[in-house]
């Protein structure tokens, strides 16, 4: 299933003659993206459009987990960086800007481009953090376990 518009959609198609693709199975595809991060800059997406995380089954969930893990490791021997991230943006707020979930990996030099990516400290108090751990450990009571 793919979206009508959606550039990581026409890189699974094999309609974007510019995409440097690295693995491609039945379940996902990886390539560089093209204003890479740094180089080694690797993208892992679904084949099937799902738009973010909250869209994402946990049958491709697993695919996606299996083939990030795999490729982190190919990532790891063909580039030999000194950390990785794994990163994986949902909405606007969190600096998506193509909507086909997809995971970045990008592997990381000190002093290397990508600089920080935290803030330096917070000041959030104990009380917003007390309440916040209860709002989310009630949420957590209500999801539903397969």
């Amino acid at each position: 299933m793919s979206a009508p518009d959606c550039p990581f959609c026409e890189i699974v198609q094999r309609d974007d003659p510019d995409a440097r693709e690295v693995y491609r199975d039945e379940h996902v595809v990886a390539f560089f993206p093209t204003e890479p991060a740094v180089l080694g800059h690797t993208m892992v997406v679904p084949r099937e459009h799902v738009p973010d995380v909250w869209s994402l089954s946990e049958e491709t969930a697993t695919y996606l987990a299996r083939a990030t893990l795999r490729l982190a490791g190919a990532v790891r021997e063909a580039v030999e960086p000194e950390g990785l991230n794994i990163i994986q943006s949902n909405g606007e707020a969190a600096t998506q800007t193509v909507f086909h979930l997809h995971v970045h990996l990008v592997p990381r030099w000190d002093g290397d481009a990508m600089g920080p990516i935290w803030p330096e400290g917070t000041d959030y108090s104990e009380t917003d953090k007390d309440r916040m751990q209860g709002r989310l450990r009630d949420a957590c009571r209500r999801i539903s376990r397969p």
